[in-house]
């Protein structure tokens, strides 16, 4: 009985103590609560702050750069929409300027390969609505848009999806085309009693040139040029032949070029060169030419100079080739030692250096010199031509044209009267028309 009236004295005391407990370990409970939310908060004032500094530091930035401070990175993590302005920028022909903004190239790297999800047009944002609304640094407009956005891009994309045209992503092409076409006429008429005498003439030429580059704007420059030049002429002193021709050339130059600096290009170039028919003389059977007869091809390693003045009045390429293969065929073998291939072979192969001059200068409106100088050596023959065509342009269709051709070759036959230097010259008046 005694130890059980014990008992209740000490049960109480253990409570009073327990009692006592519970409210210190309560205050300390709420003392490290405190000082975590303590913690936290100062944490998110610090890293406002920071992102405050960010940007002021990024508008400043944009503003020294002259262009105002409008948060193009918003694009990234805003819904994904297709913006004409990176496309603009990306393939303007400007090379001056780079295409080095990160946000721009992002984008643009997935309109050429995921089309499929833009799901909206920069067009399609309400009107009124400025890009700074929905910059980071302007959370409430942003916030705002944002919700405009989404309840307007349900019905856009619908129509995206229903049209399926409205978002187009190609390519650029890096291949041009241009020719020109020339049908000229010479007509001559003498009476029979013509006090200087003379005799009937008439003649046609036909040019055709067709050109088909390819340029990256980069580093690769890949030229292809394809020239067809035919005459014919009758004249009434000429009782063998009743028509011969005036001019005849088909010749085809292409040119691959590496950028090495500016206008200078690492360059390997090839020319062929043939005719299409029999070359002929007054009152005279014999052929002097024919198709393949000769056949000539060139091919050098060197450097182009683009040329390219800023008014566009001269363009063109100048080409030196240290390094330069030389072919010659001649299918009538009874021609070969007329282009100074001897000892009853059909062939003659060389090597040596060359150069080739393209300029073309129209310093008006319907005037144009276009000149074309070639040039080959084996440093013990020498080969040079000079060709000179200039147009006048009456108008779109009507033109007038002068040829001059003068040419050197040492490696044939010397002529007494001329010797190593030849001569050719026409003028014509037709049709014309470029594209």
């Amino acid at each position: 009985m005694k130890v059980k009236t014990l008992y209740f004295p000490l049960f109480f005391i253990l409570l009073f103590l327990i009692a006592q407990q519970l409210p210190a370990q309560s205050r300390k409970r709420n003392a490290i609560i405190d000082d975590i939310v303590k913690s936290y908060t100062d944490s998110l004032n610090f890293y406002k702050k920071k992102c405050d500094s960010l940007r002021l530091v990024n508008d400043s930035v944009m503003q020294s750069m002259g262009s105002p401070a409008d948060n193009k990175y918003f694009r990234l993590f805003s819904p994904l929409a297709y913006y004409p302005d990176i496309a603009n920028r990306a393939l303007r022909m400007d090379e001056s300027q780079d295409f080095d903004n990160a946000a721009d190239r992002n984008l643009l790297q997935v309109y050429l390969n995921r089309p499929d999800l833009v799901e909206y047009s920069s067009t399609d944002i309400p009107a009124g609505t400025s890009t700074e609304e929905v910059g980071i640094a302007h959370q409430p407009e942003r916030i705002e848009l944002t919700k405009q956005v989404k309840s307007a891009t349900p019905s856009v994309k619908t129509d995206v999806e229903s049209s399926n045209v409205d978002l187009v992503v190609t390519r650029p092409n890096f291949w041009t085309f241009h020719g020109d076409y020339y049908l000229q006429f010479l007509q001559n008429y003498v009476s029979e009693n013509w006090y200087k005498s003379g005799a009937n003439s008439y003649s046609m030429m036909g040019t055709v040139t067709l050109q088909y580059n390819y340029n990256n704007k980069q580093k690769v420059k890949w030229d292809n040029k394809l020239e067809l030049r035919l005459g014919f002429q009758t004249t009434e002193a000429d009782t063998i032949n009743k028509f011969k021709t005036s001019d005849d050339l088909v010749r085809y130059t292409s040119k691959l070029g590496l950028q090495a600096h500016a206008n200078w290009y690492y360059t390997m170039q090839l020319i062929a060169q043939t005719q299409f028919t029999k070359g002929l003389r007054n009152n005279n059977d014999y052929v002097f030419s024919d198709f393949m007869s000769p056949f000539t091809l060139n091919v050098s390693l060197g450097m182009d100079y683009t040329v390219n003045t800023k008014n566009k009045k001269l363009t063109g390429a100048i080409h030196i080739a240290p390094f330069a293969f030389k072919f010659k065929y001649v299918d009538r073998k009874y021609l070969a030692e007329s282009f100074g291939i001897y000892g009853g072979h059909r062939t003659l192969e060389d090597f040596g250096s060359q150069y080739t001059i393209d300029l073309t200068w129209a310093p008006v409106n319907n005037f144009k010199w276009k000149t074309r100088i070639y040039g080959y050596t084996t440093y013990h023959k020498y080969e040079m031509e000079w060709e000179n065509t200039l147009t006048l342009q009456f108008n779109k269709y009507i033109s007038t044209c002068l040829y001059l051709y003068p040419r050197f070759d040492d490696s044939v036959n010397r002529v007494d009267d001329h010797g190593y230097i030849q001569f050719k010259e026409y003028f014509s008046f037709g049709f014309s028309y470029s594209m």
